[in-house]
């Protein structure tokens, strides 16, 4: 690829290569945009068939972490890191102790959590060389397991979604069909319950289904099924590209809303839900919760303070709506202005500081 043709198309900041022949470490950080604040965003590690394929995907994920967290109200930026080789046998201590002083050495610049293929105990290592690392464990002051809070803040932007789909936020007697029961649909799971809707439930795992079955009184379904089932809110809490050619025409569902990333296939099938008249909450506003958790590590973890923060998915969600009804587009390119327009504004803001202390100065130095 013309890495600096694609970085100047997306309007990118910086792209480092760190290399560690001790370790064997290969790893691409890559910083999308620094408007809002430090670039934030997890280090994947995963087995690419090319190094262009590294780099890709660092850059794709790098500049989703400007949108997700500028979306999300953080003063934070985009960044993201991916790590060349098989999580299950390449790691060792010393591989994750260079990569944090390649972190360490950009000062700040950019903040490293988990993600894909790396773990709690891998971000440990890090944090032995430097302290822009989140998603630590509890005992270095860290949050812990994200997911709960994850599920709450999809619980929160439900119920801003039905709230837009139904004329009310109450999801008491609504039916939700959810796609997956992993560790964030479980706790998603036990909200919903709480507050009196209806479950359908499905996954690969059996023994999730039977849990969420005994414990929630849902229903179970076959995977394929999930996709028909009469239902007010289909959320997908698995894998991505649900939202596609062949499962549209099956939705009953007035409502989208789940936390699994990456929902469309493609960007028309945005375009499609749009025109049949089908709330879709776009995914990297509404499972925004842990970001926002760790984000709040970064001033020392408060999980009051953290919460808070949290609910607030429930106004991000409705801004987003509000936008697609102002300017008549689908909802994901809503969720993109309101990044953008976020962006922007910090950005006018401070190119206008930045002019007035120059003309302060120009006066000074006149006077």
């Amino acid at each position: 690829m013309e890495i600096f043709s694609y970085m100047q198309e997306y309007d990118y900041e910086q792209l480092l290569l760190c290399q560690d022949e001790q370790s064997g470490l290969k790893a691409i950080i890559a910083v999308h945009d620094t408007t809002l604040g430090p670039a934030l965003g997890g280090t994947r590690m995963w087995t690419y068939a090319s190094e262009d394929d590294a780099v890709e995907d660092a850059l794709r994920l790098a500049k989703g972490m400007t949108y997700k967290n500028a979306a999300a109200g953080l003063n934070l930026g985009g960044g993201k890191t991916v790590i060349i080789g098989d999580p299950k046998k390449d790691k060792n201590e010393e591989m994750f102790r260079a990569f944090g002083r390649y972190i360490q050495g950009l000062n700040g610049r950019y903040i490293t959590a988990e993600d894909v293929g790396t773990t709690v105990q891998d971000m440990d290592l890090i944090h032995e060389e430097t302290d822009y690392v989140t998603g630590i464990s509890p005992a270095f002051g860290s949050s812990g397991n994200p997911s709960p809070v994850t599920a709450y803040g999809v619980y929160r932007g439900m119920k801003a979604a039905a709230k837009e789909g139904f004329g009310s936020d109450s999801l008491e007697g609504k039916t939700v069909a959810v796609q997956g029961v992993g560790n964030v649909a479980f706790t998603l799971c036990r909200h919903l319950h709480e507050e009196g809707a209806n479950l359908v439930v499905t996954d690969i795992n059996k023994e999730a289904v039977q849990r969420a079955v005994e414990e929630f009184g849902a229903k179970a379904v076959e995977t394929d099924e999930i996709y028909s089932v009469d239902c007010d809110i289909y959320a997908p809490c698995a894998l991505g590209a649900t939202i596609n050619d062949e499962t549209i025409p099956q939705l009953k569902a007035k409502v989208i809303a789940g936390a699994a990333n990456n929902q469309l296939k493609e960007t028309k099938h945005g375009d499609i839900l749009h025109e049949k008249g089908i709330v879709y909450t776009p995914d990297y506003v509404i499972n925004a919760g842990g970001v926002i958790n760790v984000a709040d590590e970064l001033h020392g973890y408060n999980k009051d303070r953290a919460m808070k923060r949290v609910e607030t998915i429930y106004d991000n969600v409705s801004r987003v709506f509000e936008i697609s009804r102002r300017d008549n587009i689908p909802t994901y390119l809503a969720a993109d202005r309101m990044a953008e327009e976020r962006i922007e504004r910090m950005r006018r803001s401070r190119s206008q500081f930045l002019q007035n202390g120059h003309h302060i100065l120009s006066r000074r130095q006149n006077g």
